[in-house]
């Protein structure tokens, strides 16, 4: 199993989620959080502009099986298109505390 991650622009959730629905993912965690801002924002502070280097963005995380990985992020990069980062990381151990089931069974 691996973990796939991905920082996506807020209008773009429901596109993503789409995506992961038609593998059969359902469970995902999503949060709010600043990514890097392409040429950055101007904003007026205290009466000076300031460039912000962040942008609000949501962070996308779902556990996928080995054999889902490749599809699931074509999926989500094509529901994002042009925006978004994605990236996998290994999955060594799940464990759902409330049951103690560990692996796949956690999922």
């Amino acid at each position: 199993m691996k973990t796939v991650h991905a920082m996506i622009p807020p209008h773009a959730l429901d596109a993503a989620r789409r995506a992961l629905e038609r593998h059969a993912v359902l469970g995902m965690t999503v949060a709010e959080v600043l990514g890097p801002a392409g040429n950055g924002q101007r904003t007026i502070q205290r009466g000076q502009v300031v460039q912000d280097s962040f942008a609000p963005c949501l962070r996308l995380e779902t556990i996928v099986h080995d054999e889902l990985v490749d599809r699931v992020v074509d999926e989500i990069a094509a529901a994002v298109h042009p925006e978004g980062r994605l990236w996998v990381t290994p999955l060594d151990l799940v464990l759902r505390v409330r049951t103690g089931e560990r692996g796949e069974d956690a999922v």
